[in-house]
């Protein structure tokens, strides 16, 4: 079966200062952030993957750079966060786990290929990152079995932060739908999977790639750090 991925890429990216989305600003490499996404997931799942992509703000521009992915519209992309856009793509995927990411995220392509063993497990899992731990990050704390607990900006003692890249498998996805249905339009994504968790008994585990890079690219200082890698 062919891997279901998904690029979060409907928001307005004002924090970059740019006027296309922000998936479309150009690295140093002379590729796009999302080129790269695109060349990463084609390196470990080959071109058969499936990629959706949610847009909103300016998304002509992402369906024109980008004519053979398929698109949801997230027409209320000024007034919700991750969390809607994600809701709307998991409805519109077929049977089987989904692999989905922001659509900001500069990252090592071997993250992918790590990542093809918990895949073809069908293994729900978050990126994350135990090298730093930030103040405005989503941060992640563990159970004493090790899997996902807590996954939240809000976090007290976290472990580290969660990178943006995300595997929903196909036993757990019904039940993410269904808390993304219920958080606020404001929430990120993460709200959905931690109430998962909490209500559901999801085991998701974190997938630490601390030795690799990956950036996610909101500010003009992002930009020039993710660049440092391409």
């Amino acid at each position: 079966m062919s891997t279901q991925v998904v690029i979060l890429a409907a928001g307005m990216g004002s924090r970059l200062g740019r006027t296309l989305p922000k998936s479309l600003t150009e690295l140093s490499d002379g590729r796009t952030i999302m080129r790269q996404q695109h060349d990463n997931i084609h390196a470990a799942f080959g071109h058969t993957a499936k990629i959706t992509t949610v847009v909103g703000y300016k998304l002509d521009y992402i369906i024109d750079a980008f004519p053979e992915a398929n698109y949801v519209y997230n027409e209320q992309y000024d007034v919700t966060n991750t969390s809607k856009s994600l809701l709307r793509a998991l409805r519109r995927t077929k049977p089987g786990g989904v692999l989905w990411m922001n659509g900001d995220v500069v990252f090592d392509p071997t993250v992918l290929v790590r990542a093809t063993n918990l895949v073809q497990r069908d293994q729900s899992f978050v990126t994350v990152n135990t090298s730093k731990v930030s103040d405005e990050e989503v941060k992640y704390t563990t159970d004493a079995e090790g899997y996902i607990k807590e996954l939240s900006k809000t976090v007290r003692g976290g472990l580290g932060e969660a990178v943006g890249i995300n595997y929903i498998s196909s036993r757990d996805k019904a039940a993410l739908i269904s808390h993304l249905q219920r958080v606020d339009d404001q929430d990120y994504f993460e709200r959905g999977i931690e109430l998962a968790i909490e209500h559901d008994g999801l085991r998701v585990e974190p997938f630490d790639i601390s030795d690799l890079y990956a950036v996610e690219v909101d500010f003009a200082e992002d930009l020039e750090r993710a660049n440092l890698y391409v």
